[in-house]
């Protein structure tokens, strides 16, 4: 009888040390500390778990347990939960289009609706681009591309260039980089648009060396960039919580949301990032499906 809800003050007493300790998690042998910091957020589900076995069990000994994963959750998501603190500013959007879209004017369409000043877009093929700038129309005259992403803006583009994030063992003829500079009414903005490699997940955990590779070199770029304003908007295919976009992520924040982008019909992770610098990122969603297997993602930005 005295042993009774022990075992579940030792899953909370664990809950709450992965919350609080996640970077502590080596990475290595299949990156179990990525895995875990993919899926940090919906690790707050074992607290209503835990409260309805502890009160079955043994309440005196159990619920007062249940409070340390409760408090670390809360710890690192509770600014979701607050108010955002909206403003006037830019609204940008970030989406993977998907190299199998076969609906770019309707993508397009929806990523539209919250009106947005500059949409940054991912596997967009050449044989589609003529799709996608009709899309856009006369709303959106100014245009970037290199390689499969491609920026549409509002405000004129002041320069532009590819961004060589490529790691050493693939072929020249991947291009997933740009920067450009929008001249906003709010000032010169330095834009990033990046699509890192793919994370593969197998038997053996992550397989995410060239993500990795891809993000150290952005973040060079990030940490050289002359301009005090940028604007990053990608498919990072990571979490803001992985380890692997540190370099990308030391050098800029975002709101705090959830707003999961991938899977597109049952999405578990935000994969899709809009980070900046020299300005704030104040409030971050998800918008409806498309053609794509993501989500699309938009967020506000203040000056």
């Amino acid at each position: 009888m005295r042993r009774r809800g022990f075992g579940v003050v030792a899953a909370a007493v664990l809950v709450a040390a992965v919350l609080a300790g996640h970077r502590l998690i080596p990475d290595v042998g299949g990156s179990p500390g990525s895995i875990v910091e993919t899926f940090l957020p919906w690790l707050g589900l074992s607290v209503p778990v835990l409260a309805a076995l502890g009160w079955w069990r043994r309440p005196r000994v159990a619920l007062p347990a249940v409070l340390l994963p409760l408090i670390a959750w809360l710890g690192l998501f509770g600014p979701v939960l607050l108010p955002d603190n909206a403003g006037q500013g830019l609204v940008a959007v970030q989406h993977n289009v998907s190299d199998e879209n076969r609906d770019p004017a309707g993508t397009v369409r929806e990523l539209l609706r919250v009106s947005p000043d500059l949409v940054a877009l991912s596997e967009v093929l050449p044989e589609a681009l003529p799709a996608y700038d009709a899309a856009f129309g006369t709303a959106y005259p100014h245009r970037v591309v290199h390689g499969t992403v491609a920026l549409w803006s509002r405000y004129p583009v002041a320069e532009e260039g590819a961004l060589d994030i490529r790691p050493r063992a693939f072929g020249p003829d991947w291009n997933r980089g740009l920067r450009a500079v929008v001249r906003t009414p709010y000032g010169d903005v330095a834009v990033y648009v990046a699509h890192l490699p793919s994370v593969r997940m197998g038997v053996k955990g992550f397989a995410a060396t060239p993500r990795d590779e891809s993000a150290a070199r952005l973040g060079e770029a990030l940490g050289a960039e002359p301009l005090g304003r940028v604007l990053l908007l990608g498919d990072l295919n990571g979490t803001v919580d992985d380890r692997g976009l540190k370099p990308v992520t030391a050098r800029l924040s975002t709101a705090p949301a959830f707003a999961f982008s991938w899977p597109a019909r049952a999405p578990v992770a935000r994969i899709d990032q809009i980070l900046g610098r020299g300005l704030t990122v104040t409030s971050l969603w998800s918008l409806p499906r498309t053609g794509s297997d993501h989500l699309p993602i938009a967020a506000r930005i203040t000056f």
